[in-house]
């Protein structure tokens, strides 16, 4: 995390330690970590891009995937990025395409689809890894306040760690 004195002095306090306003506390929790998602999400399509030449989106199934070393049905996939189905077909097939995935038929269900990493992927996102931990380091910390990022860090204690140099 970098040193308070850095961050800009408009980073609104933790509002958990707010007792004012019109938004209940945890309204103006959810709208942080909104804003912490963006940021997150609008400095990784770059650095995604240029490592791993994917799309952002194709990049959440590939984290999705790497969490299930047996890999997971499409429905699931869906389900759990809150993606339509059609467009998710298309965002696997892309990753096929690109050797990265793997689709099997679920045995017993013939309508049932298991995706799964190919070690291409696995390689490429432990390259990646050191760099993108530090994407995602970088802009928490430019959105967050010292207060906000040590709340997090009692959800997450794994965002208390520093990150490993890439």
């Amino acid at each position: 995390m970098a040193d308070p004195e850095e961050h800009p002095t408009d980073l609104p306090e933790c509002p958990s330690a707010q007792d004012d306003g019109l938004l209940p506390k945890e309204l103006r929790a959810w709208m942080v970590l909104l804003a912490a998602m963006g940021a997150v999400e609008q400095e990784l399509r770059s650095v995604v891009k240029d490592r791993l030449d994917v799309s952002h989106d194709e990049f959440l199934i590939l984290c999705l995937l790497a969490e299930q070393p047996d890999g997971l049905r499409m429905t699931r996939v869906a389900e759990l990025l809150g993606r339509p189905k059609t467009r998710l077909t298309y965002q696997i097939a892309c990753l096929q395409h690109a050797g990265l995935v793997t689709r099997k038929s679920v045995c017993g269900d013939r309508r049932g689809i298991e995706v799964a990493l190919t070690e291409k992927a696995r390689r490429l996102l432990e390259e990646a890894s050191g760099s993108l931990a530090t994407t995602v380091t970088g802009a928490l910390s430019r959105v967050m306040g010292p207060d906000q990022h040590a709340a997090m860090c009692g959800l997450l204690p794994e965002l208390a760690e520093e990150p490993e140099a890439p």
